[in-house]
């Protein structure tokens, strides 16, 4: 355990972190699985966009590397046009 005030409050601060991104990350899964059993083309589509733009949120708010969002964009991507 830390003995040092700044370290203890480094500590609340990284939970807290933690427990928000990990909320998040659950989020992102849950939206993604949404998009790849969507059936229809139309609804695919939109969902598509809500996906990229919760992932483009996440690169923002540092949840996720940027690398990261554009191999899982681009893997999505290919989702679409090859009809998965």
């Amino acid at each position: 355990m830390a003995n040092i005030k700044s370290a203890k409050k480094r500590i609340r601060q990284n939970e807290k972190r933690r427990l928000r991104n990990k909320a998040y990350k659950s989020f992102l899964k849950t939206i993604t699985k949404k998009y790849i059993r969507e059936e229809d083309p139309e609804k695919k589509k939109e969902l598509l966009q809500k996906v990229y733009s919760a992932y483009d949120r996440a690169v923002s708010k540092g949840i996720l590397h940027r690398n990261t969002v554009a191999r899982k964009k681009s893997k999505l991507a290919r989702l679409m046009t090859l009809g998965g």
